[in-house]
């Protein structure tokens, strides 16, 4: 099965763009905006509007597969590539890409796959929200040239041999509505919640890191009291952007003593923390997350697990991070691995070395992307997958639930399970 036409579209994503740079240096919301002038290259405000490229692959059977191009809310930092402006990347595809696309068959998907992952045009490898995009359409398209889900075609080429399909556990996140939208998870008895959005030391953390403890303590008495379930327990996960690191002077065993008093305040609850330390660079980051993963683990009495996020970008990331047990999970951040290729073998690599698989991603991504990275957590066995695109809580949740239940329900009916 060939690709007969190549169509491409510019859109909006479910979120924005944000400068995380910004907004770390104390940036001041007016409304939903952000007042003063943006610090990271290209942004031409604290926050502005999340951009998408769709592209669609016209096959022989008269089918059109699928993929968006998009990139995460807090672009051109962490390590991450610029800014994704979708109309300029659009002109860059239909110049270099879309001629190579044509006539391409697609009855396989690794190897048109990693072709387009590692292409580089003019000596320079292609923007991680065009890879990502690019390849999310050749999945779609093998999926539909062969009449099957797209997780029985991961499985099958890269050779997952266990033939149970399970629901994979939603995390959900709130965005700065902390207290209402974690009311909507309580509701729908959601897996793993709130991540709150902790990226302000003095609106939402503390200097002392009061605030957030008043807001764990707020949290675990409101699903005691709130769930209609007694067997309802979740997970609370919870990003702090390395805000940690920060209030206590990158002191690790500071950190720990909070996270232990915080994990207190959680019980009955597990806590997790993603990105309690940033340190600017990828290797001083690991070093401190292998510190305080060591740490915990050696207290039987401290029931909190450290995520991985910050630096942590590319398959090499989760492999250097995982090899050095800096973090109980690492988010394996879809849209910052380019090709979705690599969010494959990222999930199986942290599955097959026991770590922690969490297949997250963004705010500011499509529905179409988000309905694909399910698929491949499904496939995966991911442990948890991120509720996206958008921070209304409820949209997130219905898309990516209603597309994973869709899926077992096709696969249940073909496979007998």
């Amino acid at each position: 099965m060939k690709i007969k036409q190549v169509l491409t579209a510019t859109g909006y994503t479910g979120f924005y763009f944000d400068d995380q740079v910004a907004i770390k240096q104390g940036a001041v919301m007016d409304g939903f905006m952000y007042l003063g002038e943006p610090v990271t290259e290209n942004f031409t405000a604290i926050r502005q509007p999340g951009e998408a490229l769709s592209i669609m692959l016209m096959l022989e059977n008269g089918s059109i597969a699928y993929g968006d191009c998009a990139a995460v809310q807090y672009s051109g930092t962490g390590g991450r590539d610029p800014l994704f402006i979708a109309k300029e990347f659009e002109t860059f595809f239909n110049t270099h890409i879309k001629q190579q696309l044509i006539g391409l068959n697609v009855s396989k998907f690794r190897k048109n796959a990693d072709y387009f992952d590692h292409l580089h045009i003019e000596g320079t490898r292609l923007h991680t929200a065009l890879r990502y995009g690019i390849t999310q359409a050749l999945l779609d398209a093998t999926a539909k040239a062969n009449q099957k889900t797209i997780a029985e075609i991961v499985r099958k080429e890269y050779n997952i041999r266990s033939k149970k399909y399970m629901p994979v556990p939603i995390f959900a996140q709130t965005g700065d509505e902390r207290y209402t939208n974690v009311d909507k998870m309580i509701i729908k008895s959601i897996d793993v919640l709130p991540h709150a959005l902790i990226n302000n030391i003095e609106t939402k953390l503390g200097h002392d890191g009061e605030i957030l403890k008043e807001y764990v303590n707020w949290l675990t008495n409101r699903v005691i009291q709130k769930r209609t379930n007694p067997d309802y327990h979740p997970i609370f996960h919870i990003d702090v952007y390395g805000l940690l690191g920060v209030i206590f002077n990158q002191n690790i065993k500071k950190i720990f003593d909070y996270l232990k008093a915080l994990s207190e305040i959680a019980k009955p609850f597990l806590l997790r923390i993603e990105g309690p330390v940033d340190k600017g660079n990828r290797t001083e980051t690991m070093e401190a997350l292998r510190d305080l993963t060591a740490m915990i683990d050696a207290d039987d009495t401290v029931h909190v697990e450290i995520v991985a996020d910050e630096w942590c970008n590319t398959y090499e990331d989760v492999q250097y991070f995982t090899e050095n047990r800096a973090g109980h999970m690492i988010q394996v951040k879809t849209p910052d691995l380019g090709g979705v290729n690599n969010i494959i073998e990222a999930l199986r690599y942290c599955l097959i070395n026991n770590m922690g698989a969490y297949s997250g991603g963004t705010c500011n991504e499509t529905n179409i992307s988000a309905e694909i990275t399910t698929s491949i957590a499904l496939a995966c066995q991911a442990k948890q997958v991120l509720a996206k695109p958008g921070m209304g809580a409820d949209e997130g949740i219905m898309i990516v639930k209603n597309h994973m239940m869709r899926q077992l329900a096709i696969i249940k009916e073909r496979h007998g399970q």
